[in-house]
């Protein structure tokens, strides 16, 4: 155990996620009192704000309070220094805790500071590695070119959630829900979406729509006779003439059916996943895809057959027992398939998934990432001629590094980089999703969340429209 010692509470959010970053197997405790009765912690840390100075363990450090970032980014460049001198340890992306490195970035790119501006304000600022700021860069300049095409005043995208899988994954902390528990409510489920579709290209009537996404959940968790609605109600309700991009997250082999692709080429869908994770038999019977490795080529096969030309790929690193080499091995399949994309996840720890709540069980598997995994994902899409475009990361990564997306020219998913680099509104509908109101190009983001339960976002349906409503009216004077 850690404890940090505050005199009062402040930035406790960021203090910890930073020590956890040195520390992810430790556990870390904050506090305004004493080491708590009993515990005895590998070592404490102080921290004492007053005016004008922040005290580290003794170490003052001038601060201007009225600058609260100013402040936070000080507090973690101390903490950060402290940490990496007891540890003898660098992080790759320094004191960033956040989801979204790239925005800092693209954002001083678009205020016209050049490479060499960029990279000294994230050394200096962050502590951020070389590597990951070339990286940062190479992704910020691909996403700003692609977003030259994108409308954000007058356009908005459609975020469709399905909150429904064939069963949870070990490692997953989504809002999912076991289809075979609801099969019987999937109607009333659409009927509540349409309600929100209805709304939704009512108040958005003047916008243009840029891109749709539907996912989940397990999009194709729905048979194909609810899929054939969904996708009908969509056509009903939003001009799909004037998209860019149009994605169903497909997910999970063992969800996909050739019916149900056949379904999705009769409407305008034109961007698909399909995700193995892994091509280790071993890893998926324990992670819970309950897929075989010859139902991936199957499944893709079936949608190149039927003229899918954007299929994407999602691979994890990290997952309990894989070894390098079983994610060479992963590659190297994935190399001889072709996807259009490919979605590099670094494992995450999620609170709420089987893999941490019932960690001790999975204690004898390694759960191992690294850069030189990261290389050699890098290295296998560029042989399938792809570079990448956005990035993101999220808490308690594997090795503190990201989760990316690389894609053939031509074939980016936007959506990705709307929702990371926040540019664009986002209407979200159905259970479990929240809307994005983008003012001014992403200097004001507000958002408006639907309820996790499916039984309540059915019931509380007109509620949460009307509260959409009334943020639509007052954050984008849209009504």
């Amino acid at each position: 155990m850690i404890y940090i010692k505050l005199n009062e509470d402040n930035f406790e959010y960021d203090i910890y996620s930073l020590v956890k970053a040195f520390y992810p197997k430790e556990d870390v405790k904050i506090g305004t009192g004493d080491v708590p009765q009993g515990e005895i912690p590998l070592f404490t840390m102080e921290v004492n704000y007053s005016d004008h100075v922040l005290t580290l363990d003794g170490v003052e450090i001038p601060i201007d309070y009225s600058n609260r970032p100013d402040t936070k980014n000080r507090l973690k460049l101390a903490i950060y220094d402290s940490l990496s001198a007891r540890t003898k340890k660098e992080l790759p992306w320094g004191t960033l805790t956040g989801i979204r490195p790239t925005k800092i970035s693209l954002k001083m790119l678009e205020e016209g500071e050049s490479d060499e501006a960029v990279a000294k304000y994230m050394t200096d600022t962050y502590r951020t590695s070389q590597e990951k700021i070339d990286l940062s860069l190479a992704v910020s300049h691909k996403e700003q070119s692609l977003l030259e095409k994108i409308d954000y005043d007058n356009g908005y995208s459609v975020y469709i959630g399905i909150p429904f899988c064939p069963s949870t994954c070990l490692y997953c902390s989504f809002t999912s829900y076991p289809i075979g528990l609801w099969t019987k409510r999937l109607d009333d489920y659409i009927d509540a979406l349409e309600k929100e579709m209805a709304f939704t290209a009512q108040s958005c009537g003047d916008k243009k729509l840029t891109t749709i996404y539907i996912g989940g959940g397990t999009p194709t968790s729905l048979d194909a006779e609810h899929l054939e609605r969904l996708l009908s109600l969509i056509d009903k309700y939003f001009d799909t003439d004037s998209l860019l991009e149009y994605t169903i997250e497909a997910g999970r082999p063992d969800s996909i059916t050739r019916e149900k692709l056949e379904v999705m080429r009769n409407h305008p869908v034109s961007r698909i996943s399909i995700n193995p994770q892994t091509m280790n038999q071993k890893t998926l019977d324990l992670i819970g895809r309950f897929h075989k490795v010859e139902d991936i080529y199957k499944v893709f096969g079936w949608a190149r057959e039927l003229g899918f030309d954007n299929i994407n790929m999602d691979l994890i690193l990290g997952l309990p027992g894989e070894t390098i080499d079983d994610v060479a091995y992963t590659l190297s399949e994935v190399k001889k398939i072709g996807p259009d994309n490919l979605t590099v996840h670094s494992l995450a720890l999620k609170h709420s998934s089987r893999l941490n709540i019932d960690r001790e069980s999975y204690d004898d598997y390694l759960i191992e990432n690294s850069q030189k995994h990261m290389d050699m994902c890098a290295l296998a899409a560029r042989d399938m001629g792809m570079s990448p475009y956005y990035l993101y990361r999220q808490k308690n990564m594997a090795a503190n590094l990201e989760n990316i997306g690389f894609a053939s020219p031509g074939k980016e998913g936007l959506y990705n980089i709307l929702i990371m680099e926040e540019k664009q509104t986002i209407m979200a509908l159905g259970c479990g999703t929240s809307c994005k109101f983008v003012a001014d190009h992403g200097a004001t983001v507000t958002r408006c969340e639907n309820v996790k339960d499916v039984q309540l976002y059915m019931d509380r349906i007109d509620e949460m429209i009307e509260r959409k409503r009334e943020r639509l009216r007052e954050d984008l004077k849209w009504l």
